[in-house]
């Protein structure tokens, strides 16, 4: 899709086959919802098949293997790779968990050997880890990971080849420290799952995750690391019940409900217990080189869909309590795993205790960090917002709403032109807020997610909403508090909260009444109404709706508008437009008649007037 020549190589002609059909099976959806920039078929044109390893290699540049996950396998198959692949080939392995060292120990090449972790499936899943081997060079990396970036995926470096790499070495244990737990009649399966879900906002319980990954997963990767699994795993693995792929698991699939905890299972399961273990494996990949916290956290957010990286979440615990509960559970289990990291211990001795003290993984004093936007303030004042949760289909979470108020707060108004907002990725813009986040918010604070959206409404610079995909709930709020809207035609619009037992909490209610008419928005917000692009534009709720070809040069064009007008005259504009609303018809006029007046002073309308008269473009200054 990416616009590589790839060769699809395995053992028998009818394995190959089943795998090339099962590619253009997915193409083929994928066209029907848009989501290719080619037609499948050209696609599938850049696809060839074979069974011979010999000539698959003969001509690339770089070979992925993706065997069963077996030593053994694997180091048959790389040597013999490594004879008849070009002498400049990458040679990388998809393996989630073996040694990249010892398989690269079967070639010649072992600096040229990698490790290339997708994580499944890959078609939709954005993370890639791309590690190294003992031996793996600098540039064999970072040109391994330059042509993930060029296939549109999120790359993390794994730079030490340790077991589980990055993701797997901090999401196993919340899997596995609710089974020692359930193991040890300390909880139930219910209360886990439902406490980690409905406090603490994952967006599965640690025994609901077990189910739906196969519990063998979780006890071979012990096994492969000569660590002891929980009995309760053990027990399961035994008996075969393996998880929804066996129909039992820790949940029944076949006899039962299947998933069946509800919120009101939350009881007095120790989520810190979960939390801090994953923490501290979290602190011993930075302590050891082995991954950024921000790699880390991008890691267990794309490739653990977690709400939030557990460095961040660490900082905002405090490292402190963080240190303590394990320096307890040490004490009282003697186990190894609750041994603190040194660099845990280094960070609160220092007193980087997280976020409330200025400093933990990341650094809060100056400049603190954007975990879930991207910016970019260009040389001709436009400031690009994009939101980027991708994972979770950009909904809006409580430090997104902090990170775009702070960021509106904090830059230099005079510099930017105007702001345009757009979401990550192809599938939304927002999908709204993120949920399973509130259900543990307390009312008051909730109540004061309102503030995000007054402050891009009032932003003294035109704020434009470039909608692709999915606008719901806290989303279409934030695309309401800008002043111009514009969305693909298939995008979908909607207010989805009623479905959901709430409102509107960002302001729809009041600015869709506004926009639309009471009566729309009563039906709106009453039937939890979701629609396209098109019904939005004719109801009045977005201004414009435009074909995927048009949407970029469409938006380029206002934003270029909007670039070249007369900064004061737009600010007084934008602040007559929105206050004359609250005001009657006569202050509204004087208001109006006021910054006309103000405005007939400067010099961008001397400038204007002489371009009029010149014809030519105006070259406002601002001024």
């Amino acid at each position: 899709m990416a616009g590589y020549e790839v060769v699809l190589r395995d053992i028998e002609e009818e394995l190959v086959q089943d795998g090339y059909e099962e590619i253009e099976w997915s193409l083929g959806k994928l066209e029907e919802k848009g989501r290719l920039d080619e037609d499948a078929e050209t696609i599938l044109d850049r696809v060839s098949t074979s069974v011979s390893l010999e000539e698959s290699v003969s001509d690339t540049d770089l070979v992925i293997e993706a065997v069963p996950e077996q030593l053994e396998i694997k180091e048959e198959t790389f040597s013999t790779v490594d004879k008849h692949a070009p002498d400049h080939a990458i040679l990388a392995s998809n393996t989630s968990s073996l040694s990249i060292s010892d398989i690269a120990s079967a070639t010649d090449r072992s600096e040229q050997v990698v490790g290339l972790h997708f994580f499944n499936p890959p078609v939709k899943m954005d993370l890639v880890e791309v590690t190294y081997g003992e031996a793996t060079t600098d540039e064999t990396a970072e040109l391994t990971y330059k042509w993930v970036e060029s296939v549109g995926k999120t790359p993390i470096y794994v730079r030490k080849d340790v077991h589980g790499f990055v993701v797997n070495t901090v999401l196993v244990p919340f899997m596995e420290e609710a089974a020692w737990m359930l193991s040890n009649g300390e909880t139930t399966v219910r209360e886990a799952d439902a406490t980690m879900v409905y406090e603490r906002g994952y967006p599965m319980g640690p025994f609901e995750l077990n189910d739906f990954g196969g519990i063998d997963i979780a006890y071979h990767f012990r096994d492969e690391s000569d660590q002891p699994a929980p009995p309760a795993i053990e027990e399961k693995v035994e008996n075969e019940d393996l998880g929804k792929k066996s129909g039992k698991g820790f949940y029944d699939y076949e006899d039962g409900n299947g998933v069946d905890y509800e919120p009101e299972d939350v009881g007095g399961y120790d989520a810190l217990r979960t939390e801090a273990v994953m923490i501290n494996k979290a602190a011993w990949l930075v302590g050891n080189d082995v991954a950024t916290p921000e790699e880390i956290d991008i890691g267990l957010r794309l490739g653990g869909s977690f709400p939030e990286g557990m460095c961040r979440r660490g900082d905002r615990i405090g490292l402190d309590i963080v240190l303590r509960k394990l320096e307890s559970l040490h004490e009282e289990y003697g186990e190894k795993r609750y041994e603190p990291a040194d660099y845990l211990v280094e960070l609160v001795d220092e007193g980087f205790t997280g976020e409330d003290a200025g400093k933990g993984f990341f650094d809060y004093r100056v400049d603190p960090p954007y975990h879930y936007l991207e910016w970019e303030l260009g040389d001709d004042g436009v400031l690009s917002v994009t939101l980027d949760r991708q994972e979770r289909m950009n909904s809006m979470s409580e430090d997104m709403f902090m990170e775009i108020d702070r960021l509106l707060t904090d830059v230099k108004v005079d510099e930017v032109s105007c702001v345009i907002f757009t979401g990550a990725g192809e599938r939304a813009f927002s999908s709204g807020a993120d949920i399973t986040g509130f259900t543990a918010g307390e009312p008051a604070e909730i109540m004061d997610v309102d503030e995000m959206f007054q402050t891009v409404y009032e932003f003294p610079r035109p704020t434009v909403a470039k909608i692709d995909g999915f606008c719901l709930g806290a989303g279409l709020e934030l695309a309401l508090a800008c002043d111009i809207r514009v969305a693909t035609e298939d995008s979908t619009i909607g207010t989805p909260e009623t479905t959901l037992g709430v409102i509107p909490g960002g302001g729809a209610t009041q600015r869709l009444v506004r926009l639309i008419g009471e009566a729309r928005t009563k039906e709106m917000v009453y039937r939890g109404m979701q629609f396209d692009a098109e019904r939005a534009e004719e109801w009045g709720v977005v201004n414009h709706a435009v074909s995927d070809e048009e949407f970029e040069n469409f938006v380029d064009k206002i934003v270029d508008d909007l670039v070249s007008g007369p900064p004061v005259a737009l600010k007084a504009a934008k602040r007559v437009i929105q206050d004359g609303q609250e005001a009657s018809l006569e202050a509204a006029l004087a208001m109006e008649k006021q910054s006309f007046a103000v405005l007939a002073t400067t010099d961008d309308m001397l400038e204007g007037v002489k371009a009029f008269r010149q014809n030519r473009k105006p070259q406002f200054e601002g001024e």
